[in-house]
């Protein structure tokens, strides 16, 4: 079946069929030139050529067709050996601090000497410091670093020698160790600031750094009751409070 015959003056005669598919063409030049137009202007911001999409590729694609993963992780991008290194360096400060209130926690639940909110209090705090250090390995491993662990000092404490009672010295050590961790979080997010890392700066932000700053501004409230409680009855005291606020708070 023919069309209705078009005729433009001294051109050749078109069928309204013919003149449609003319039109869908024209139409379909003008939108391939558009995108065309569009991937140009994309191209003077990324850098990225859309007409050959797998020649920007190349770099990674080198690496992911390693098929020695022992050497290279297939998940590692943009992911700087100082930033690796900080991360492990992160690591031991946080176990370290897990294992000093560790032997908080095994001093205060002596027989001797019998302080069962101050032994609960620094068992949840050793085990919290310990999921930080777990936490900083997961990310480790979600992008392509390796997890190096160091050695542990041995806590030096002799907390019965202490002038100020042995409650009052394990928390003021305590302060000391959680600023000194803030201090170091802090470092931790320059070398991500330092290397262009926005992945490793918003999980320092928003997993760590946050979190320290509560708990700095806690242990301090803590040494300045000590303090005014003195070395007898108000430790006992504070013990009984602390042990009921550790309870209430369930598991780190």
């Amino acid at each position: 079946m023919t069309g209705t015959v078009i005729r433009a003056a001294g051109g050749p005669a078109v069928t309204a069929r013919s003149s449609r598919c003319i039109t869908s063409a024209f139409r379909a030049i003008g939108w391939r030139r558009a995108v065309a137009t569009r991937a140009a202007t994309l191209d003077n911001y990324t850098g990225v050529v859309f007409q050959q999409p797998f020649e920007a590729a190349k770099a990674e694609l080198a690496i992911v067709g390693n098929t020695n993963a022992a050497v290279t992780s297939l998940a590692r991008v943009d992911f700087h050996p100082a930033c690796e290194s900080a991360i492990n360096e992160q690591i031991n400060i946080e176990y370290t601090v897990s294992y000093i209130y560790h032997a908080l926690w095994a001093y205060f639940d002596r027989d001797n000497v019998a302080l069962p909110g101050l032994a609960a209090y620094f068992k949840a705090g050793s085990d919290e410091e310990r999921e930080h250090a777990e936490l900083l390995m997961k990310y480790q491993n979600s992008r392509g670093g390796r997890v190096v662990l160091g050695p542990l000092s041995v806590p030096e404490l002799d907390l019965s020698s202490s002038d100020k009672g042995d409650a009052l010295y394990a928390m003021e050590l305590a302060l000391s160790l959680e600023k000194l961790n803030f201090q170091k979080l802090r470092q931790l997010h320059s070398v991500a600031d330092e290397h262009g890392d926005a992945s490793m700066a918003d999980f320092v932000e928003g997993d760590l750094l946050a979190e320290q700053v509560e708990a700095v501004k806690k242990v301090s409230e803590y040494v300045s009751q000590l303090r005014r409680v003195g070395k007898g009855l108000g430790v006992f005291q504070f013990d009984k409070e602390l042990a009921a606020a550790v309870a209430a708070a369930g598991p780190a």
